[in-house]
């Protein structure tokens, strides 16, 4: 078993040995009294902070490296955590872009499944803001779609189409009853489609048609003249409509198309330029 000197350095040890050493009485000089530096009390209270500064050394030392090693782990730690952000692996990296890759197969093929589709065909309906002869105002119409269009790839199409517009426009108050005739036009149309976005849900294409159009504005008229109800005059003229068609996939045959739309009429002098929109089904039928 280890003595106190074994676990007291040895200038340690030999100062509380003689801290523990039982207080010597002081030598009285003949004829008069003990020197002052040599009273008991103040031997006493030496030998004591000898005794504290024996046993305080070790120990603080003994803190000292403890802080010391546990600071220094602590600074370990962090360097071991900072240099645990792990690189990918080539492996790891491998893995990945083989999954990024069936990612794009997968959509690739359902791009293919939904518009590889030989023909289309859409049935909707619509609102077209039509413009009359002046004075009288603008007239809102609604109106019939459908069309079929065959593609020659995933993209480029060509459309043939057919619509009705049926309005009531207001007649300005005159000699006769008339004040809300029935109006309507009809029309044929063909061009090229073309699809700008393909996307698994959905799509965004473009269209623009041109062709016959027929006006029927005195079937309700009763006979009252133009000169009266200021509307064009029956007959037939040309049609332009210019299309930005978005649709959404509900199936790869099937899907829902909303498509604001800009319609010319060659009814006066000029053209008269009307916008709306339809919105209907579309059905894909047919493999390329």
């Amino acid at each position: 078993m280890p003595g106190p000197r074994d676990l007291l350095p040895g200038y340690a040890y030999e100062l509380s040995c003689r801290a523990l050493q039982r207080p010597r009485p002081a030598k009285i000089a003949r004829g008069g009294s003990a020197a002052p530096w040599r009273k008991p009390g103040t031997m006493f209270l030496f030998r004591r902070l000898a005794l504290l500064l024996a046993l305080g050394l070790p120990a603080l030392h003994a803190v000292q490296a403890q802080s010391s090693s546990s600071s220094s782990s602590s600074q370990t730690q962090g360097q071991d955590a900072a240099q645990q952000a792990p690189a990918l692996s080539p492996s790891q990296e491998s893995v990945q872009d083989r999954i990024r890759a069936r990612r794009a197969q997968r959509r690739a093929a359902a791009i293919r499944e939904i518009y590889s589709h030989l023909y289309e065909s859409y049935i909707g309906a619509g609102y077209l803001r039509f413009t009359l002869p002046s004075p009288l105002q603008r007239v809102n119409e609604y109106d019939w779609d459908t069309g079929f269009t065959r593609y020659y790839n995933e993209r480029l199409g060509v459309t043939l189409g057919a619509r009705g517009y049926y309005g009531t426009p207001f007649i300005y108050n005159n000699e006769s009853n008339l004040t809300k005739p029935a109006i309507s036009q009809y029309a044929v149309l063909l061009g090229p489609s073309y699809r700008f976005l393909l996307e698994p849900r959905f799509s965004i294409s473009g269209r623009v048609m041109g062709g016959w159009l027929l006006g029927d504005f005195s079937g309700d008229a009763n006979g009252v003249p133009i000169s009266i109800t200021h509307l064009y005059p029956d007959g037939n003229t040309y049609g332009v409509d210019a299309s930005l068609i978005f649709e959404y996939n509900l199936s790869p045959g099937l899907g829902i198309r909303v498509a604001p739309d800009y319609f010319g009429s060659g009814f006066g002098s000029t053209i008269e330029n009307n916008l709306g929109f339809t919105a209907g089904l579309v059905y894909r039928f047919g493999k390329q």
